[in-house]
């Protein structure tokens, strides 16, 4: 039963949290440190769940903070993403062999 009544708690928050801005915010954002903000949320949200993950996916963190800044690098120099990808799993895979 209170498995349940969590359920329906969190939905409720969802929705608030999703609709609450729509209702509130009818004008356009002129507030340009606000704008940045909003902006850049979504990136740095995807950023703090994706880190611990690579670095915690493999079975020496070692070789997921490697390929981690391969992957990084890769992405500067303008890389495409199945490039990153294959050369992150490269480097991973290279170094649990020998480490």
């Amino acid at each position: 039963m209170s498995a349940y009544v969590y359920i329906i708690g969190m939905c409720l928050i969802t929705a608030v949290i999703r609709i609450l801005p729509l209702l509130v915010l009818r004008r356009p954002i002129r507030n340009r440190f606000l704008r940045s903000f909003f902006y850049y949320v979504p990136y740095v949200t995807l950023s703090v769940m994706t880190f611990p993950a690579i670095v915690n996916a493999t079975a020496s963190p070692i070789a997921g903070a490697a390929a981690l800044i391969a992957g990084i690098v890769l992405a500067w120099i303008g890389a495409n993403m199945i490039t990153v990808s294959a050369a992150c799993c490269a480097v991973v895979f290279i170094l649990e062999l020998f480490v």
